[in-house]
């Protein structure tokens, strides 16, 4: 594992800022119905069946936490590019609420913004999680062009999963739940790794389709996470966990195949297997927004008491200052493949760093739809 790169006197040309694109959430009871709105456009999906899924925002008094993660990783970014004399300004736009993309990309051009590097809120290649962020930032570019605007060139961060500074603060989340579990359970535990269920479609044409098997990138990428971390807290403890990655936050129509386990059909099978704890590690999401602080903190823990099973849910990266330096690194080093240097990706595991571009048929749309910061875009 290297140190994260330092800024060079280059710094991050061609790049002349970062955009933290992310999926945005309501601040306020008033917003939760047209936040979903936003969310489910073209579904024609009614207002009273939205007032019921926002039920869980309705809970937390309408607020998501998604947006101050997202000031808090802003604060964490500014500050570190700072100390590391990396002299790139960085913005925030989200796809379903304010600031959205559309108004960012504006005032970026509007400040002589040309060339704009992207940090989606997501680590794993997906439609969701990767190709609909860029579907989203073509539809902007779209918009600024009939403005009449002068368009900035984009590009995408790559996929991150597997960078030691997304990966250790996972790590410790996982060591620190272990160590919050009585002694009498702590070494017989279970580890849960968490990710949002996708349909099982959109999740076998993840990533190239030739390059993976079932469940796709998707998938293969969430495993290689899960066995890293379950190695570095084996070296770390001397015990080795068994574990299982599973899946909440399903929706959509029952009669379409999602991936599973549930996470709370899987605590109730380690239950009936006798498994003493299990640490509920939430390595699908960057921070803590909602469907970690309802579908793990309330119902996935209701489920532990209810049987009995003591359960813990490790942190999310979050504003981690080793995440911070992650993506200074990821900025410098795309930023040095655009100059045309030569510079060795850091990625742990067995699947190495991923594309810079996404290919042609990576994680297709449901429809097909011009996407940015690919080989497919047509604002190359």
């Amino acid at each position: 594992m290297r140190d994260a790169l330092e800024a060079t006197p280059h710094g991050a040309t061609p790049y002349d800022a970062l955009l933290l694109l992310s999926f945005g959430g309501p601040e306020g009871p008033d917003d939760v119905v047209p936040f979903l709105e936003n969310v489910t456009r073209g579904r024609g999906i009614p207002k009273e069946r939205l007032k019921e899924v926002g039920q869980h925002y309705f809970l937390f008094g309408g607020v998501s936490p998604i947006n101050d993660q997202n000031r808090a990783l802003l604060d964490a970014l500014r500050k570190d590019f700072a100390e590391h004399g990396l002299d790139l300004p960085v913005y925030w736009g989200n796809r379903n609420w304010a600031p959205y993309l559309t108004d960012t990309l504006r005032e970026m051009v509007a400040d002589g913004r040309r060339r704009i590097l992207v940090l989606a809120t997501s680590a794993y290649a997906s439609y969701s999680g990767c190709r609909q962020y860029r579907e989203n930032l073509a539809d902007s570019l779209a918009a600024l062009e009939a403005e009449g605007l002068e368009l900035p060139r984009i590009d995408k961060i790559r996929h991150y999963f597997n960078h030691p500074g997304f990966l250790e603060p996972m790590i410790d989340g996982v060591l620190e739940s272990l160590a919050d579990l009585p002694e009498d359970v702590r070494d017989g535990a279970h580890i849960a790794f968490c990710t949002h269920s996708i349909p099982n479609a959109s999740a076998d044409t993840s990533g190239p389709v030739e390059d993976h098997g079932d469940g796709g990138a998707y998938v293969e990428e969430h495993l290689d996470v899960s066995k890293l971390v379950v190695e570095a807290v084996r070296e770390r403890t001397g015990v080795e966990h068994p574990w299982q990655l599973v899946y909440q936050s399903r929706s959509g129509a029952p009669h379409i195949p999602w991936l599973e386990p549930d996470i709370c059909d899987h605590l109730e099978e380690l239950h009936g297997a006798g498994a003493p704890a299990v640490v509920m590690a939430p390595i699908g999401f960057v921070s803590d927004h909602m469907e970690v602080l309802y579908d793990l903190d309330t119902e996935a823990r209701a489920k532990g008491e209810e049987l009995g099973l003591p359960v813990r849910r490790s942190a999310t990266v979050g504003a981690d200052p080793r995440f911070a330096a992650a993506i200074r690194d990821l900025v410098l080093e795309r930023a040095a493949t655009e100059r045309g240097e030569s510079v060795a990706p850091c990625a742990l595991g067995a699947l190495g760093a991923s594309h810079n571009l996404c290919p042609v048929g990576c994680c297709p749309a449901r429809a097909p739809q011009p996407a940015a910061a690919g080989v497919d875009s047509p604002y190359a």
